[in-house]
């Protein structure tokens, strides 16, 4: 009797551990499961706030873009103007220097030796340098072109500018570094009718050189053609500012 009592009360007590034991293991399940819902949220809501902070850069970065380009394109537009009247004012610079081809209207002069005339035909007290063009002829005339208002001259397609030298190398006219030879053709553009009244003034230095036996002949020219100075134009001495 007493050791059924005892197994019956052993019984009872091992029940009841097993259903304590198996409520503490169902409190701690549910325990877990809503720890891990808890950190699962968490990160969600951290990740939400990550995704969130990214956009709010993202935004911001993308307006500060925009303003910037707005201000570029506006600093372009203005350079652009700015450099389109740079570019006129080189253009005009670089025609005033003669570094451009140019075209208007003017004179054009032809000078030729007087071949007609030889050593054997004319009197020794003659001077036979005279029926010839040189290189102080070309000079005068070129200052009296610049003197009515020329803006291009050439000479036999040599352009003159400031830095030209004209001069003589034995019988040979020098001009731009090349030899020319008779015919001499000077071209001018500038006023025709200021250029011919000029030119051809009664007591001017071309009368002189027809009279002293130089063929000249001077006409007013439509639409000259001027080519541009080739040659190389350097400073040595002078610096800009």
């Amino acid at each position: 009797m007493k050791k059924w009592k005892a197994a019956l009360t052993l019984g009872i007590v091992c029940l009841i551990l097993a259903i304590a034991i198996s409520i503490q293991l169902k409190t701690i399940d549910d325990t877990n499961s809503t720890v891990s819902q808890t950190l699962t949220g968490n990160e969600l809501r951290d990740q939400i706030l990550k995704w969130k902070e990214k956009y709010d850069n993202s935004t911001t970065t993308l307006e500060q873009t925009e303003r910037n380009l707005e201000e570029t394109r506006l600093r372009s537009t203005l350079n652009d103007e700015s450099a389109i009247a740079k570019e006129e004012e080189i253009k005009l610079d670089n025609t005033l220097l003669g570094l451009t081809d140019v075209i208007g209207n003017g004179i054009v002069i032809s000078l030729k030796d007087n071949n007609t005339v030889k050593r054997a035909n004319i009197s020794p007290s003659d001077n036979i340098e005279l029926y010839l063009v040189h290189a102080g002829d070309l000079v005068e005339v070129v200052n009296a072109l610049r003197n009515a208002g020329a803006e291009a001259i050439s000479i036999n397609g040599q352009r003159i500018t400031n830095f030209s030298a004209i001069y003589c190398a034995g019988n040979v006219v020098v001009v731009n570094g090349e030899k020319i030879s008779s015919p001499v053709e000077i071209k001018a553009i500038g006023s025709p009718e200021l250029l011919y009244g000029s030119l051809t003034i009664p007591g001017g230095y071309l009368e002189l050189m027809s009279e002293t036996g130089v063929m000249v002949e001077v006409k007013k020219v439509e639409n000259i053609v001027i080519n541009k100075y080739d040659g190389i134009i350097s400073s040595q001495y002078m610096k800009s500012e």
